[in-house]
């Protein structure tokens, strides 16, 4: 029996599951290893949408465009020569304008909407605020997967120093909007409509004393208003969280995680693996980029053919630092395929950078074997 190809998990998850998430730490391949599912869903008949959170535009730029509407846009594959069945959409996210869509959502009233979109502080950590992007991309994931133009809706995570930091930030984001200790000291403050020195205890009017000299009284009125007008909507966004968990739990969802061959990152995806198992959510597949090519033969018998003894001598040398260093990433991705029970899909470094959809399809025949 043959064995079973890398990429055949991979290929599966493509035809029949509905959500797919891909994770990875900055500068692994992780965006253009997200369009090039997207193009082979496409080439498969599918309807996929790659929604990318990646404020440097990379998503853009490995399908050809200048440029990537915050509305799911369809591509016209067949006019770049690619031969596809279904269709490709792509998108970024706006993570200000997600947060105050759900703003408007969940506020409750006008008055209260207005109040929270016009918070200067608001307005500071809507698009800064740790965890902020996490939040979002789940959150819009959600709404993407209720989308009925699209059978699969693939998610280029944000772009973060730890692959986890997709898992852990959301929650360290709610843990801080839900920071009851700094509303229990700031309310009492604001609660009669205004801050004032004037507290109760020495030691509370020295505290914030000493915050007016830092921060000044008017960003601690607008911090206060922030979690008074927020409070009513914790909730509503506590329990959309939830329903995004619960959607990733789902046998319909899939984790594709992407390392490079270098040990720091298939450390990290080893534990991101772990976590997944820990949290009950469905792993599809590890994708190894930029992997070198597992030598084939003796350096020196090889780089000696048809050249001079000196520059062949050169030649062998540099080939045999390439079969060291394709030897050290083979062992080191043999030890996570025995850590994961199942083999990496491998995807050698390429001769230049992707940049159209033709290159993207170069990509995408790496990742499954095809022209």
């Amino acid at each position: 029996m043959a064995a079973r190809r890398p990429s055949a998990a991979l290929s599966a998850a493509l035809a029949e599951r509905h959500v797919l998430v891909v994770c990875g730490a900055g500068g692994v391949g992780k965006t253009t290893t997200a369009a090039a599912l997207g193009l082979e869903a496409a080439r498969l008949g599918r309807r996929a949408l790659v929604c990318t959170i990646d404020p440097s535009r990379r998503l853009a730029t490995s399908l050809g465009l200048g440029q990537l509407s915050q509305k799911p846009r369809r591509l016209p594959l067949g006019r770049f020569g690619v031969a596809a069945e279904g269709e490709m959409w792509a998108m970024t996210l706006d993570t200000k304008g997600t947060f105050d869509s759900l703003v408007e959502r969940f506020a409750g009233s006008e008055a209260a909407r207005r109040r929270i979109l016009g918070n200067r502080f608001y307005q500071q950590v809507s698009a800064a605020l740790a965890g902020t992007h996490e939040y979002m991309a789940m959150e819009k994931l959600l709404e993407l997967s209720a989308d009925a133009r699209f059978d699969l809706v693939i998610l280029d995570t944000p772009p973060t120093r730890h692959a986890l930091d997709f898992l852990e930030a959301p929650d360290r984001m709610m843990s801080f909007l839900d920071a009851s200790v700094l509303r229990w000291f700031l309310k009492p403050y604001f609660v009669a409509g205004r801050l004032t020195l004037k507290v109760a205890t020495r030691t509370g009017a020295a505290l914030l004393g000493l915050v007016d000299r830092y921060l000044g009284l008017q960003f601690l009125q607008d911090l206060s208003e922030f979690f008074l007008a927020f409070e009513a909507m914790y909730d509503g966004f506590k329990e959309r969280a939830a329903r995004v968990f619960g959607l990733l739990r789902e046998p319909t969802s899939g984790f594709v995680l992407v390392a490079s061959p270098a040990q720091a990152s298939l450390d990290e995806v080893l534990y991101f693996h772990r976590r997944l198992e820990e949290k009950r959510m469905p792993f599809v597949a590890l994708v190894v980029n930029r992997l070198h090519p597992q030598p084939s033969g003796p350096a020196r018998r090889r780089a000696s053919a048809a050249v001079s003894p000196g520059l062949a001598a050169k030649l062998a040398e540099v080939l045999a630092e390439e079969h060291l260093v394709a030897r050290a990433e083979h062992r080191r991705v043999g030890r996570v395929e025995v850590d994961i029970g199942r083999r990496p899909v491998p995807v050698p470094e390429l001769e230049s950078d992707v940049h159209d959809l033709r290159g993207l399809a170069e990509v995408a025949g790496a990742l499954f074997g095809s022209a």
